[in-house]
Parts: structure tokens; C-alpha cells; sequence
């Protein structure tokens, strides 16, 4: 992916962000736990620096814990309850954006699926991207 800026936002607009750069990874994750978050069968997400990310507005955050043990910090817009992003405290300074909150969410290509195994009947994978079980084996737990 080039380096290009991406901007975005929630559903009201009382939430604006923008980022500064190419992502670090695009990818859809299939975990229970972004089925819920999501309520689909799979979040797609950009994976970005902390500092690549600007936020306008003030997000409303909900804490739970990883299946690691790692707290897990969805952010969200406290008028409309968009999602926005996540911070894990494993992934550390990377920010999993939600690839749909984009001004053009086409911008983006997920290349890599995660927690595969708990992927739902209905919801079909992309053949072309690369598939984990889990998460891979160098990435950070959440």
C-alpha cells in the first residue's frame, strides 16, 4: 500500500480521525470477541501506529480483558456508538482502526484473516488472503 493519508469517522460526525501514512497491516479478525463487538461474523480493522492516529472529538472507551489477560480498549463515539478503534495493552502502541468508519472504506484491502478457527458458517473468507488459525505467530496477543 502506498502512503497515503486516510480520514475518517463516526456515523454522527461528532468524531473525526485521520491517519498519517500507510497502515501497518489490514486484516479481518473472526475472534468471538469482535462478533460480538461487530455483531457480524468478523471485524476488518487497520492496524496503525499510535502516532500515525489524530483523533477530533472525545471517544467513550469500554474496557474487557484479551484472551491472553491483556486489557482490551474499544473506542467509540458516545453520541451515535460507533466504533472507531481498539488498543490492546499486548499490541501496544498499534491501533486497530475500523476499516468501515473510512471516508473510503475501498482505500483499504485486507491481506491477512486471523482466528480463522472460529470463523462462522456464513461468513466467507477471501481465498486470496493469508489465513491464521489464531494470531500469527510474531504478532502481538491481545
Amino acid at each position: 500500500m502506498t502512503s497515503v493519508d486516510l480520514s475518517g469517522g463516526c456515523l454522527c460526525g461528532a468524531i473525526r480521525y485521520r491517519i498519517a501514512g500507510a497502515p501497518v497491516f489490514v486484516g479481518q479478525c473472526y475472534c468471538k470477541d469482535c462478533q460480538k463487538a461487530t455483531g457480524t461474523g468478523h471485524a476488518t480493522v487497520i492496524g496503525v501506529m499510535e502516532t500515525q492516529l489524530s483523533i477530533a472529538g472525545e471517544p467513550a472507551v469500554y474496557a474487557s480483558r484479551g484472551e491472553s489477560g491483556g486489557q482490551v480498549q474499544r473506542h467509540f463515539c458516545p453520541v451515535c456508538a460507533s466504533r472507531l478503534y481498539t488498543a490492546a495493552d499486548s499490541a501496544g502502541p498499534v491501533r486497530m482502526v475500523q476499516a468501515g468508519t473510512l471516508d473510503d472504506p475501498n482505500a483499504v484491502t485486507p491481506t491477512v484473516a486471523i482466528y480463522v478457527k472460529d470463523a462462522l458458517s456464513w461468513d466467507r473468507i477471501d481465498a486470496a488472503v493469508v489465513k491464521f488459525d489464531r494470531l500469527p505467530p510474531a504478532a502481538p496477543r491481545a
